[in-house]
């Protein structure tokens, strides 16, 4: 009897560790699921921005007489933009370092930096309209300046999301540390905001400097 209780319990304990094996795989393959629906996202992005880009540079001549972007544009405010967005993503491999060291306090400063670099990229971003709008530049002034909000809007809009995004992370770590899934989340926000990074910089060169050369 004894010696039937005791393979029982072993029997138990066998499908236990089973199922907790089952449960950590099953865990790891969300986990890869999500980073591949994340590639999937960033890929339509690519799409998304590609369309934008050549939308402006077909319709990039056609002013209707109005003003043009060399006329307008401020290249001093432009260019703190550009060292803004670009020193944000140096922070936020900082932040990923951090993460690697498991330093959680590190990690959150390095984040929350990265998020009011964001949000001063923004406010400048948001000021420049302001001063188009004013001097006549709206977004139904012409063909130009209609592709030129939409191309540059849409990056804006999608920096906004990534501040927004950050700061929940910033949130979940302060909760739950690091784990699997805020790593994962950390990685991936990092990945994104290194891509709009590179998207600005072809919004740089193709939108604002070669205008005013």
């Amino acid at each position: 009897m004894a010696k039937s209780g005791s393979h029982q319990a072993a029997l138990k304990a066998q499908h236990g560790g089973h199922g907790a094996g089952h449960g950590h795989e099953g865990h790891h393959d969300q986990e890869g699921l999500r980073v591949m629906g994340f590639w999937i996202f960033l890929i339509t992005d690519c799409i998304l921005f590609g369309t934008l880009f050549a939308t402006y540079v077909v319709l990039s001549g056609n002013t209707a007489g109005g003003p043009t972007g060399a006329e307008l544009f401020e290249m001093p405010g432009v260019i703190a933009e550009t060292f803004i967005l670009l020193t944000s993503s140096f922070t936020s491999g900082l932040a990923v370092l951090a993460m690697n060291r498991g330093d959680r306090k590190g990690l959150i400063f390095w984040l929350g930096v990265t998020v009011l670099l964001g949000a001063a990229f923004i406010t400048l971003e948001v000021t420049e309209f302001a001063t188009l709008v004013h001097e006549g530049a709206t977004i139904s002034t012409s063909a130009h300046w209609s592709a030129f909000y939409t191309l540059v809007g849409t990056h804006g809009l999608h920096v906004s999301l990534g501040l927004v995004w950050m700061i929940a992370i910033m949130i979940q770590l302060g909760r739950h540390g690091i784990n699997s899934v805020t790593r994962r989340k950390v990685n991936v926000i990092s990945m994104y905001w290194h891509f709009l990074d590179v998207v600005w910089i072809f919004v740089f060169t193709i939108v604002y400097l070669l205008e005013v050369m």
